[in-house]
């Protein structure tokens, strides 16, 4: 597959934000200007699109905000497009994108998770352009631990740049911090230890290949469509993570995604951490080794790509090599 990589970000470069899901409620405003300058600090020139309602569960009608995404990912005068954050029905989008368009356009940066991969992951697939799955808007003023990057340092990275990322040992279970009281928190309370942990088998992990990923939520609705074929991917580091289904839903949309052929060509899996619930008699694990467990490669778990902060940005379509052993774990990718 032919990966399009956008213009790295440069100081001067102007910052979409729009909401292609959810937008923001009046109480939190204070924290979205909060996250706007975190953006503005870095060099860059923010603006911000018509749909962010946030009284409903979308920020506005399909039509306005398929058409506003549309705009901002073909204005060549913007960079890179982020959201607020994710949300629940993205999907409506899908068939009001004009995705010809899109592959004759510019590549442009489109950032975010969550309900967004509903989204990046079709855009990375029907057009080869590379999309960052990584912290929201709204998470962006957020101190990065050690050993991982902003999606901004992702962003600005030339073509053909190589950067590792390595798990900080810690994390933040559970709870989110009121925005509404607090716009200014800049500082995750990790609560918790831990690195990844390899599933399937022991031993050593050294394995190379393409990413491509996202929320099971959301994507598990792609299955069978043309949004989520990845046919002509090539051998892939497929990371995936939930949101907060139960665990025999989770195991029930990675069967039905197994099924599909989202995992054909994996070398591996890689496994978000998740706070979402165990069931009575399988764990949030032990579905994922129900559903994945018989493609015989390496699957790692709780590795900082989904709910549980912090984040471990990842490109969609960049080239990955994944490692984990005993006293090492990382991943590297290339934007080549």
């Amino acid at each position: 597959m032919l990966v399009r990589y956008p213009r790295p970000l440069q100081p001067g470069d102007r910052v979409g934000v729009t909401s292609p899901s959810s937008g923001v409620a009046k109480e939190l405003r204070p924290r979205l200007d909060v996250a706007l300058r975190a953006v503005e600090d870095r060099g860059y020139e923010v603006l911000v699109g018509d749909c962010m309602d946030g009284t409903g569960h979308v920020s506005a009608s399909a039509a306005e905000r398929a058409a506003e995404l549309m705009a901002m990912l073909t204005d060549p005068a913007i960079r890179a497009v982020v959201p607020p954050w994710g949300g629940e029905t993205a999907i409506d989008l899908l068939p009001l994108l004009d995705w010809d368009r899109l592959r004759a356009a510019e590549p442009t940066w489109l950032v975010g998770f969550s309900d967004l991969a509903t989204i990046m992951t079709p855009l990375t697939l029907l057009t080869g352009t590379a999309t960052i799955h990584g912290n929201n808007l709204m998470d962006t003023p957020y101190r990065v631990p050690e050993g991982l990057l902003s999606w901004l340092d992702l962003a600005a990275a030339p073509a053909g740049h190589r950067f590792t990322q390595t798990p900080p040992g810690e994390y933040r279970f559970g709870g989110w911090d009121d925005f509404a009281a607090n716009p200014e928190v800049d500082e995750y309370i990790y609560n918790a230890d831990g690195g990844w942990v390899r599933l399937d088998a022991e031993g050593d992990v050294d394995v190379e290949g393409r990413l491509i990923g996202g929320c099971i939520e959301t994507l598990c609705n792609l299955t069978g469509t043309p949004y989520l074929d990845v046919s002509g991917f090539g051998p892939a580091l497929v990371y995936v993570e939930a949101a907060g289904d139960e665990a025999f839903t989770i195991c029930r949309n990675l069967h039905g995604m197994r099924l599909a052929g989202f995992f054909d060509t994996a070398t591996a899996i890689l496994v978000g951490r998740t706070s979402a619930p165990d069931a009575s008699s399988l764990t949030q694990h032990e579905a994922v080794l129900d559903a994945l467990g018989s493609l015989n490669v390496p699957i790692i778990a709780d590795v900082e790509c989904g709910h549980v902060p912090p984040f471990l940005p990842i490109v969609n379509g960049a080239r990955g090599r994944l490692v984990h052993t005993a006293s090492r774990s990382e991943l590297t990718q290339t934007l080549t």
